[in-house]
């Protein structure tokens, strides 16, 4: 699969990235558990309807820089990516 032309260029690592370099056992345990979790039916269906949900908007794939976005009330609005994916991520 292609890179994604939209995503920035990292100049550092968080603190997790540092751990997992270092850490070959830790990571591989880490990349079981993410390949076991995301190819469950329920996370299946949840990206399905995300993706869904960005072609109904007409922003899947056109290299726009937005996704589909939930509010606090659960509903889906357009947003900037870099916006919708840094959010709660935790202070660096």
């Amino acid at each position: 699969m292609a890179r994604n032309s939209l995503a920035g260029k990292s100049t550092g690592k968080s603190k997790s990235a540092k751990y997992y370099a270092k850490n070959k056992k830790s990571r591989k345990k880490k990349n079981e558990y993410d390949k076991e979790y995301s190819s469950t039916e329920k996370r299946k269906k949840y990206r399905a309807s995300l993706n869904r949900a960005n072609k109904k908007a007409k922003t899947y794939g056109n290299k726009d820089g937005k996704d589909m976005s939930h509010t606090k009330k659960g509903k889906l609005v357009k947003e900037k990516q870099s916006k919708n994916r840094a959010r709660n991520r935790g202070k660096k």
